[in-house]
């Protein structure tokens, strides 16, 4: 298939073999896990067959054979960097982008055939070329679900073509390094040339201990860096992150190693490779003549040194503990400067390990918040009797059963940077005006995994202050540590005990939690609550209710995959028949509309849960995740009143400049709005940007940074100085006029129209760029289903 294979070899069961077929075995059902893009998941497994291959190619045993396999792991490498950024690669690049890797492998095959040397390696490389080719096809075909199960397939049956070949191909030993070198060198023949040889490999094998110990202590450093850096929890779980964060390291370090320096070193020794020659015989003749010992002495320390690299360069290609040595020697300084200046770069999660730590959690979290949700809801009713009442969760802020009031919602706060604080006299000007009765956090309430240990630098300092009950729902970030920390500030003490007992008995006790570390949670969080007098602890869930005569506000908890759990479908069912004849707000953990687009599209229980809140007369829809201020409005069939969508996400983390950067030529609706501007966005990526950058930004500037999204290539221009973008909102259910306004506010203030991009019929009605903005909703009988 993608080497050269001896014809009477039989297949050679190998840990690399083996590895990469479990690799496969996992791709191939990864459209049967809860994954939140299996595409990706997918692209990761492939990366790791990828990166088996390139570790054995280099034990191949034969110029071609090394070449060809190489090759072969390049075409897979790509499509796997392609596939992990499917979030963030527009859609119709993916297809093509992929389909026409498999279809370059295709082409390669068919060239191969007509080169094969036997019958039985020109038959495989018929099969595969077949192979490629109807892979190609289905992938250009196939839509939707389908799609996920081509690329899971195709993924699967390239890395278990990895196996087979791993199998199949014939390699060298260790032991043959320095010999294979002096035959290149024509010194073979050589005794004098063979001591210096023996010599030298002596060497390294005796320095081998030293350079394992030299290896081992750059790694405890670089895991005592990761871990005081982080502010891990010393337990178990806790020093997951940073061992996570210290593996990515090796890896880059390896991968540095292999695709730089490596590449780097055999350029340089081929083309000197000819006065290394002549340097030989000249040296072995003056020694065996006894003559210039001074300039012997030179040339031999050149000699041996060109020697001692070509053996550890060798040995890579027949070893691969020798790789991994090797890679790590040589990389992890390299691995160690990239972590320590990736903020500098303002690409946070391009390549920081810390943050890869955070995607692991992300994939835990992602197949099981649904089953913890549900255990933690059943543990909260059997606390309250076992049975929901219409009250069991509830909130009952002062101040709303009559009159007019407001609240604040502000979603995606954590960052506890620049970003967040600009916003924080903003939010305590409004927060504790008399009308303010509470405030609503509406995703992500700490970065980077919502932990214990980040809450008082990143929600309890930025929120002091703020004297109005604080609610919150969690977005994916909080669900990474499940929701501990969350549980404890945001639900009743005995409702957080019972819901994390609930999730630790759900997961078969299989953490370090225990019911000691619990008591020390909630002593921590009425601590702080107590330090900072923020009030919060009034939830008994991650989602809660508040119904008033003339309005209700349900706030859902949608997971990290967009999804609720059967309990929580039930409160919520029950919930929205509370509504009947009310003004329904709802705030959920993810938007229904982004970007210009429309979120629920293709995602099944995502749209039954907005056809769900549409039956019931929801009117104004809200929620974070993306980080920005967004509006959208679906005009209502008439008697049904129009819906308002908004994405409230602009509260202190970065910003989300792909929105502006990339808005369709066709947004999801008519009318629209979003904040901030590609005016402005675009001025403070070209005031801020060095010239270095200048290629990434006239790329996204131009084309979109296709095949790549403009958010993904964003991430470049992410420069936390001002001028700032963040933004919240204020909600007025104003009971005396008849009407709910929805009012935003940035970093100086109120939004004007001139702060916002808009559709042509809502720049219209606005009156102006310096009119404030407002959106303004009637209070009327909802069209509610009884």
């Amino acid at each position: 298939m993608d080497t050269i294979l001896a014809p009477d070899r039989k297949p050679v069961v190998t840990s690399l073999g083996v590895v990469a077929f479990a690799l496969g075995a996992l791709a191939l059902v990864t459209p049967l896990t809860r994954a939140e893009f299996p595409a990706a998941r997918v692209g990761g497994l492939l990366a790791l067959a990828a990166g088996v291959e390139v570790l054995h190619a280099l034990r191949r045993s034969t110029a071609p054979a090394r070449r060809e396999a190489t090759i072969g792991a390049v075409i897979s490498m790509a499509m796997a960097v392609f596939l992990i950024n499917a979030p963030f690669v527009a859609a119709r690049a993916l297809i093509i982008v992929i389909a026409g890797w498999f279809a370059l492998d295709a082409v390669r095959n068919t060239v191969g055939t007509l080169r094969a040397r036997t019958q039985a390696d020109r038959s495989r490389r018929v099969l595969a070329a077949l192979g490629n080719s109807a892979v190609t096809v289905l992938i250009l075909l196939a839509r939707g679900w389908l799609l996920n199960w081509v690329i899971a397939v195709a993924g699967a049956l390239r890395i278990f073509g990895i196996a087979w070949n791993i199998a199949m191909a014939a390699v060298f030993t260790t032991t043959t390094a320095d010999e294979s070198i002096l035959t290149e060198l024509g010194l073979a023949e050589q005794p004098e040339a063979a001591v210096i040889a023996s010599e030298v490999a002596a060497s390294e094998h005796a320095r081998a201990g030293a350079d394992r110990g030299w290896t081992a202590a750059f790694l405890i450093t670089l895991l005592a860096i990761h871990a005081g850096r982080m502010s891990v929890d010393v337990t178990l779980l806790g020093m997951i992150s940073p061992a996570v964060a210290v593996l990515g390291d090796m890896f880059i370090a390896v991968v540095v190693t292999l695709l730089v320096l490596n590449p780097l070193q055999m350029a340089w020794h081929g083309p000197t490779r000819w006065i290394e020659r002549r340097v030989w015989r000249w040296h072995l003749q003056q020694a065996e003549a006894a003559g210039s010992p001074w300039i012997t002495r030179i040339t031999g320390a050149w000699l041996r040194f060109r020697l001692r690299l070509a053996i550890r360069l060798r040995e890579t290609r027949y070893s691969l503990p020798a790789v991994l040595s090797l890679g790590l020697q040589r990389g992890l300084p390299i691995a160690a400067v990239i972590a320590a200046t990736v903020p500098i770069w303002g690409m946070s999660w391009y390549f920081d390990t810390e943050n890869w730590a955070a995607g692991m959690w992300n994939s835990w979290a992602e197949s099981r918040t649904d089953t913890w949700r549900e255990a933690m809801i059943n543990a909260v009713l059997a606390g309250q009797g076992g049975a929901a009442t219409p009250s069991t969760f509830a909130v009952t802020p002062e101040g709303v059963e009559s009159g007019d009031f407001s609240f604040i919602v502000i979603g995606d706060t954590g960052e506890g940077d620049a970003s967040q604080h600009v916003l924080r006299d903003q939010l305590l000007s409004v927060a504790n005006t008399p009308d303010v009765k509470f405030v609503v956090i509406s995703s992500d309430v700490v970065y980077p995994t919502g932990a214990m240990k980040d809450y008082e630098a990143k929600f309890w300092l930025p929120f002091k202050g703020v004297s109005r009950p604080v609610y919150a729902i969690p977005g994916n970030h909080d669900w990474y540590d499940a929701l501990e920390a969350f549980a404890v500030t945001f639900l009743q003490p005995d409702a957080a005990r019972r819901s994390i007992r609930a999730r630790v008995e759900t997961d078969l006790r299989l953490t370090s939690t225990t019911d000691n570390r619990i008591h020390d949670l909630l002593s921590e969080a009425e601590q702080l609550r107590q330090a900072y007098a923020v009030p919060t602890g009034f939830q008994r869930a991650s989602f809660f209710e508040m119904q008033t005569d003339q309005f209700a506000l349900l706030a859902i908890d949608t997971g990290v995959l967009r999804t609720i759990d059967p309990k929580q479908q039930e409160w919520l069912e029950a919930a929205l028949d509370r509504t009947a004849g009310r003004f329904t707000m709802a705030i959920l953990g993810h938007p229904f509309y982004a970007g210009g687009h429309d979120l629920a599209s293709g995602d099944e229980a995502f749209e039954r849960l907005k056809q769900l809140l549409l039956h019931h007369g929801v009117s104004i829809m809200m929620a974070g995740d993306t980080h920005d201020l967004e509006y959208y409005v679906e005009p209502g069939s008439s008697p049904a009143p129009a819906t308002h969508y908004f994405v409230n996400g602009g509260g202190g983390a970065y910003l989300s400049f792909g929105t502006s950067l990339a808005w369709p030529e066709r947004p999801a609706t008519a009318d629209w709005a979003h904040y901030p501007n590609l005016a402005d966005v675009t001025r403070k990526i070209q005031d801020r940007t060095p010239w270095w950058k200048r290629p990434a930004w006239w790329w996204t500037d131009r084309f979109s940074a296709w095949p790549f999204s403009a958010e993904w290539l964003s991430a470049a221009f992410d420069y936390n100085v001002a001028p700032f973008f963040q933004s919240f909102v204020e909600v007025r259910v104003e009971r005396s006029a008849n009407r709910v306004r929805v009012i935003p506010y940035g970093v100086h203030g109120r939004l004007t129209w001139g702060d916002l991009a808009a559709s042509d019929g809502l720049r219209a009605s606005a009156g102006g760029d310096r009119t404030l903005v407002e959106w303004v909703v009637p209070i009327k009988p909802a069209n509610n289903s009884p």
